[in-house]
């Protein structure tokens, strides 16, 4: 890397962590309507800092939620093009009173920065943003073309980033995307994902009695839509983590048994796992698959929660009528998200107890994908990331879902570099979500050098 980049970066570290500070102040939680003035002002302040940084046609995109941000800069004849993409908007930090601090209030404490979204994407998307600012400054000029396209919906299925990308293949128009929402797999280690699991993120809903019963007068009698719905989900997963929805493994396909082996080769205590990472007393999952096959390799399901009935103080002696649940299906690569859903419902109308109706509704859904770490833009980044850490660059999955991924695969026909710079045990969606400060400026350091040697 050149000294200059290294040099400006270290002159400018309290002002990249002041402005950065700026922006988590923001609290742009784009899942609640109360907030979408903050999601604008988010996007308000990321368009400002890439036209201080010498992006040109920096423009706010409305959409019918939440805005995107495009800018580019497209003076380096016969170099590529690189299209950069992040988002700024955040999941809620409840529970409150979890916070050691606010969660809004950015917070250093041991080398690390507390606040929502620092890791999850504003600090990672932000680091992009001042490489480019570090670049134009010493050289006036880059050296790849260059094309930004921030969101503000990531957080709730990022529906409108998803339309915008198929609707406008010339303008996003690019050779490789680079996306840095992702981790590290340990401190210090440079680490480049190639592999993702899909979404399909439902509801699904069970009713009863046409109103709450009384449970002294219709207990044992009366449908519980409540425990209509526990009993319907115990029959999806049963005590082994299988799943029992017919044709879920269909079009599972096994990892190579030479990415299995690589795998082997990567820093792993299960019983550090299960304790610092997981915090249970026991892991749980199909037992004939390592840990990693499980969350990288292997569908699951889950259920988030479950709301229904009486829950407030005290006792209140009804017989719910309504219930729903929040529940998703990881997929991985080869796994047709429609195809599932349609098996979904096909389980649901099969299984649901007499007396209860059930209806699935889809909240998002996208596939799961590998990215070939063979393809020239990806050996740069890992030789770009190596020379920065000093370590070489492993490759990893991630049993994450990054929607967007797809989509430039799908309509731009392009890879995604998955280059990113949090760690295991930053909480993203939990409550005391830090980023490590000085991954932040490595991070600079790294997508700079990147931008560099891919222009050679």
């Amino acid at each position: 890397m050149s000294e200059a980049i290294d040099r400006y970066v270290q002159e400018h570290e309290r002002r990249f962590l002041d402005e950065l500070k700026e922006l988590l102040r923001i609290p742009s939680i784009s899942t609640l309507p109360e907030h979408n003035g903050d999601t604008h002002r988010a996007a308000e302040y990321a368009a400002s800092k890439l036209r201080s940084a010498g992006m040109e046609n920096v423009e706010i995109i409305e959409t019918e939620r939440h805005p995107l941000v495009y800018a580019d800069w497209m003076h380096a004849p016969d170099k590529p093009t690189v299209l950069c993409y992040g988002h700024f908007d955040v999941q809620p930090p409840d529970p409150l009173e979890l916070w050691e601090t606010p969660p809004f209030e950015p917070s250093e404490r041991n080398g690390n920065l507390y606040a929502r979204g620092s890791a999850d994407d504003k600090g990672q998307m932000y680091s992009h943003i001042k490489a480019v600012e570090a670049l134009q400054a010493i050289y006036g000029k880059l050296p790849v073309n260059l094309k930004f396209l921030l969101e503000g919906e990531e957080e709730v299925g990022g529906i409108s980033v998803a339309e915008y990308v198929a609707r406008n293949p010339e303008k996003l128009k690019a050779d490789v995307a680079l996306v840095s929402d992702t981790e590290m797999y340990e401190p210090g280690l440079p680490t480049l994902n190639i592999g993702l699991r899909g979404l399909v993120y439902m509801e699904i809903e069970a009713r009863g009695p046409a109103r709450d019963l009384h449970s002294g007068l219709y207990g044992g009698a009366a449908p519980n839509a409540v425990f209509g719905l526990v009993e319907l989900l115990a029959k999806a997963k049963d005590a082994n983590g299988k799943i029992l929805i017919p044709g879920i493994y269909e079009d599972v396909e096994a990892p190579s048994a030479a990415e299995k082996e690589s795998w082997t080769h990567l820093p792993f205590d299960e019983k550090e796992y299960l304790r610092k990472e997981v915090g249970a007393s026991a892991l749980t999952g199909e037992k004939a698959y390592s840990v990693f096959e499980r969350t990288w390799a292997r569908p699951t399901f889950e259920v988030h929660g479950i709301a229904g009935g009486f829950t407030g103080s005290g006792a209140k002696t009804v017989i719910p009528a309504k219930a729903v649940a929040k529940v998703s299906i990881r997929l991985v690569p080869k796994q047709d998200p429609e195809k599932i859903l349609q098996a979904v419902k096909e389980f649901v109308a099969a299984n649901s107890p007499a007396g209860i109706r059930c209806e699935v509704r889809v909240l998002s859904s996208g596939p799961g994908l590998m990215v070939n770490p063979d393809h020239p833009a990806i050996r740069v980044a890992a030789k770009a990331f190596s020379d920065i850490f000093g370590k070489p660059t492993v490759f990893i999955r991630s049993g994450g879902s990054i929607p967007i991924v797809g989509d430039f695969a799908n309509h731009l026909g392009i890879p995604t570099i998955l280059m990113g710079f949090g760690l295991p045990d930053d909480g993203l969606h939990s409550p005391n979500e830090k980023y490590n400060i000085r991954n932040y400026f490595d991070g600079i350091r790294t997508i700079a050098h990147f931008f560099e040697e891919y222009g050679k």
